[in-house]
């Protein structure tokens, strides 16, 4: 099974210090579960984490939500807004939240004076392909498999290692891992639990997650064989 290239952060040498340059920039705060924008609204901004953590999901016509990503202090969402491009998904705060708001006609403006646009151009197409990953592991991979590889992705891009696994600081509740795999909340309990038997996960008295990465993923490699 092969994995799509980690989604990165933009490379740009100090982000804050160039959109806090771009007109019209402001800060503003969210409480948990407060939307940034909606599927389908005009939103002609991009936005920068300061504090707090923001998830981005999509909607069916059935009414099926899925997760698409996660998104921590530092990094930029909302890009479609670069391009003119009608939001398909919505982004909502998992925390308390500040965020930096940016008009992106007037960012976009902005990088291509400080030869950054090659960059932007990057950062959005693995975005894509990162997003592309999310949709065809829903189609192809059962629904266990799912969560585990998205545990693991969690793991890569958010844990901090110690002796007793990887932390994931990330406030994702079992509705929010059902939204990520496709599948109910009771499901996503019962997967859990089978992970915590095999040692593979650990919850912290505060529901922090600990994902012990190499029983993981050898799970991961025997079961997509």
């Amino acid at each position: 099974m092969t994995q799509a290239e980690p989604l990165p952060r933009l490379n740009i040498s100090d982000l804050r210090a160039l959109t806090g340059r771009v007109p019209g920039t402001s800060l503003i705060e969210l409480s948990r579960n407060d939307h940034i924008y909606r599927a389908g609204s005009p939103d002609a901004h991009v936005y920068v984490v300061e504090r707090g953590q923001v998830k981005t999901q999509m909607v069916a016509a059935s009414g099926k939500r899925c997760l698409l990503s996660v998104h921590v202090a530092g990094d930029l969402f909302g890009e479609t807004a670069l391009l003119g491009l009608e939001r398909l998904e919505s982004a909502i705060a998992l925390t308390r939240t500040v965020l930096r708001r940016i008009p992106a006609a007037r960012a976009a403006a902005v990088l291509a004076a400080e030869g950054s646009a090659g960059v932007l151009a990057r950062h959005l197409s693995i975005r894509l392909q990162h997003q592309q990953k999310v949709v065809a592991d829903m189609v192809t991979m059962p629904s266990e498999l799912r969560l585990a590889v998205r545990l693991q992705d969690l793991a890569e891009r958010f844990g901090r290692r110690g002796p007793f696994g990887t932390r994931v600081d990330i406030a994702l509740t079992q509705e929010d891992l059902s939204e990520m795999v496709g599948t109910t909340r009771t499901r996503v309990g019962q997967f859990l639990k089978r992970f915590r038997e095999l040692e593979m996960v650990d919850f912290t008295p505060r529901s922090h997650l600990t994902v012990h990465e190499e029983r993981l993923s050898e799970w991961i490699a025997t079961a997509a064989h």
